[in-house]
């Protein structure tokens, strides 16, 4: 898996690798960093590293990295629980992003784990979410890409109307976050 992950094309395609390997269940995380400190050069070895961090703390694919690392992180969001378990009408389900005091869950929704067939299962967990006062909020691809600083924006918007007074900063300089 590291040799796939080092021949990769992009960072993207590296982590990839790791969120496969780790979402079939074929390895674990502290595995892979074990099996990454004998390499003496290996290409992308400190965003590897990152990433297993990353996904020690259930962030599960290349959506849920870039949430954290260009949406919560850069804007000083609370930290969320990552695959918070829940049961939602007996079943139990798993939310990518849950801030669990205020209520608040965010869906990231890629094309693989959420095919469009399927997608009214996502509005059934959303429904039954409402009915115990959650407020779900769902981004794709294109929204944490091309516009994080909205989404952040978003983000904590729900939150702060929800009782969080933590401090929104922008990430930078461009920064596109309203305050």
């Amino acid at each position: 898996m590291l040799d796939l992950a080092a021949s990769a094309k992009s960072i993207d395609d590296a982590f990839s690798w790791i969120f496969r390997a780790t979402g079939k269940r074929l390895t674990t995380s502290e595995r892979i960093k074990h099996a990454m400190i004998p390499r003496q050069k290996m290409r992308w070895r400190a965003e590897l590293s990152s990433c297993l961090d990353d996904v020690g703390d259930g962030v599960r694919s290349n959506l849920e990295h870039r949430y954290v690392h260009d949406v919560e992180r850069p804007h000083g969001l609370p930290r969320a629980v990552r695959q918070a378990r829940v049961i939602r009408n007996g079943r139990v389900c798993y939310l990518d992003n849950l801030y669990g005091g205020h209520l608040v869950c965010v869906e990231l929704d890629g094309r693989t784990a959420h095919p469009f067939g399927e997608r009214w299962r996502d509005f059934r967990r959303d429904n039954a979410g409402a009915v115990d006062g959650m407020i779900t909020l769902r981004y794709g691809w294109s929204d944490i890409t091309a516009s994080p600083c909205d989404v952040a924006g978003q983000v904590a918007a729900v939150l702060r109307q929800r009782g969080w007074a933590g401090p929104v900063r922008r990430c930078g300089p461009t920064c596109g976050l309203l305050r």
